[in-house]
């Protein structure tokens, strides 16, 4: 995306929310800056609610699909799909649902770069081992899994915390920008 409006945001020392102890954050897993939205209106958004369960991370991938060809994106669509699914999987596995037990999945394409932003939202704070997530390389060595998928696709991706509209964290987004080839 070209024009971004970001500014960097740590997550909370203590490490909690709505009263759940949670991990300490490292230095490692200090929140990156969210290249977050452009100023411009988007050319597509769209979001889903999803129950956190051990079938999520398909079901994303079976609403995402149609989804973007209704959108008419031009990138990959299949890659995309493949793409959320791996990150509504790593928030039921690593992440915590929200109080009613759902996550967040978002999908908002650029109106001048086409670029595919995949948002995925959990209440955890926090996101261990990002680092080396984020710095994976894209080639295959061994079974790929997980978020190895965004590196191998060219993405980019990024995390940081979410705040209400009173200013309180309720926990964070991981985010995958996938270019349109």
């Amino acid at each position: 995306m070209t024009v971004r409006k970001s500014a960097h945001v740590s997550s909370p020392g203590d490490g909690t929310t709505s009263g759940q102890q949670q991990p300490r954050v490292s230095a490692h897993d200090v929140a990156t800056p969210l290249p977050l939205r452009p100023e411009a209106e988007p050319a597509f958004t769209w979001s889903v609610s999803m129950v956190a369960s051990r079938a999520s991370g398909l079901l994303a991938r079976q609403q995402v699909r149609p989804a973007l060809t209704m959108a008419c994106w031009e990138g990959n669509v299949d890659i995309a799909a493949r793409i959320a699914d791996k990150l509504v999987d790593n928030a039921i596995v690593h992440g915590e649902p929200f109080g009613d037990g759902t996550i967040t999945l978002r999908l908002i394409i650029d109106a001048k770069t086409r670029e595919l932003l995949i948002e995925v939202g959990d209440a955890l704070l926090s996101f261990q081992g990002f680092a080396e997530v984020a710095n994976q390389s894209g080639d295959v060595r061994g079974t790929p899994h997980g978020l190895w998928w965004v590196a191998h696709y060219k993405g980019h991706l990024s995390w940081d915390v979410m705040k209400d509209e009173h200013g309180q964290t309720t926990g964070k987004t991981v985010q995958a920008i996938l270019p349109v080839s």
